[in-house]
């Protein structure tokens, strides 16, 4: 892209969008928001005022959205079901695309997203703004600097005690093609294998729960949910064996009678040294045949990998590099192909808690 300016399209002007999306981009020098679309026209209006240039425009079809040549890259917000097809088409547009995550509701839907952006040579990244954190930053340098040798074991966690999302589409399993483990799962199971830089699974075994769906005395975070639309799972967690050998154990829930609750975090073990996200970072090992613990401070400033903006938060560093890659600098941060592999491994558990069986990534029987 020649041009310093990058012009902005939004499709879907709901929650995300509002909450990550939009504000992170108001930051971007040389960056602008041009273009807003909702099949509700009053969010796209609203979003236009709060975000958009004097001249923005606004659509309730994205198809039109996307004839307007001079958009340079849209950012799709919209449910889970509909991320696929809205990316394709933008991509055969022209334009390079930052989607929501998860990428896609299947391995097959994200498959067209990853031939689209090969096809047409366009950027295509997804929105995992967990590993843009100082302390997963600091990981992923100890892990490329071989710290902790062969990471063989990991958990990604992310556990709610009671914060099941009432609004949206978010229990509606059509739209979003699962609850907890496809909603906030996803980042854990992403955080983690970026550490292990592994994106080859073998199999895997999964569960998923429906246990606390119909409760009345909820307690929950954000109110009371409707028992009769949570049509969603309200737990789930997997098992998840790599080619290499290297074992994760996924656990996700919205709603888990639980104390140990931690949200989009992983645990690594190594042939030298681990690491957890339990309270703070915390890196152990031995040392002169001694255990030790180490708990880097984030409080100042961080080497030249975490090259941050002072008070940036992990999703405007996210949108910030993302644009900066748009401009023809760097590739993604989060490569298509390392979110294809997250939805896969979901996909697979899900598949395996409905037949009751092991999950193979090849195909094979059991």
């Amino acid at each position: 892209m020649e041009q310093k300016l990058v012009r902005v399209g939004i499709i879907g002007c709901g929650g995300i969008a509002n909450s990550k999306h939009m504000p992170s981009l108001k930051k971007v020098k040389d960056c602008e928001m041009v273009a807003f679309c909702d099949v509700i026209p009053e969010r796209a209006e609203k979003a236009a005022k709060q975000f958009g240039t004097p001249e923005a425009k606004v659509y309730v079809d994205y198809k039109e959205l996307l004839k307007d040549a001079s958009i340079d890259v849209v950012h799709v917000c919209t449910p889970n079901r509909y991320h696929s097809p809205i990316t394709v088409d933008a991509l055969e547009a022209g334009k390079h695309v930052m989607c929501e995550k998860p990428m896609a509701i299947n391995s097959a839907e994200a498959k067209k997203m990853l031939d689209a952006a090969e096809r047409t040579g366009k950027l295509l990244s997804v929105g995992y703004q967990s590993r843009f954190r100082p302390d997963a930053l600091y990981l992923k340098q100890e892990a490329e600097d071989g710290v902790f040798g062969d990471i063989y074991y990991a958990k990604a966690t992310a556990i709610r005690r009671r914060a099941v999302p009432t609004w949206g589409v978010f229990l509606n399993e059509y739209e979003q093609g699962g609850g907890p483990l496809i909603d906030i799962g996803t980042h854990a199971l992403d955080l983690t294998l970026w550490i292990m830089n592994n994106y080859k699974p073998k199999y895997c075994v999964g569960t998923t729960y429906h246990k606390l769906n119909k409760d009345t005395n909820q307690g929950n975070a954000w109110g009371n949910w409707d028992p009769n639309g949570f049509t969603v799972e309200d737990s789930a967690f997997g098992f998840i064996v790599m080619e290499n050998g290297a074992t994760i154990v996924l656990e996700s829930a919205w709603a888990l009678n639980t104390l140990d609750v931690r949200e989009a975090v992983t645990s690594i073990c190594g042939t030298k040294a681990g690491a957890d996200m339990n309270d703070g970072l915390r890196i152990n090992g031995i040392r002169h045949n001694r255990q030790y613990v180490t708990t880097p401070s984030f409080k100042a400033g961080g080497a030249a990998f975490n090259d941050g903006k002072r008070d940036e938060t992990n999703s405007d560093m996210e949108e910030r590099l993302w644009i900066e890659a748009c401009r023809g600098g760097a590739a993604p941060i989060t490569k298509p192909e390392q979110a294809y592999c997250v939805t896969r491994i979901l996909e697979g558990i899900y598949e395996s808690a409905k037949s009751g069986k092991p999950f193979y990534f090849d195909g094979s029987a059991t």
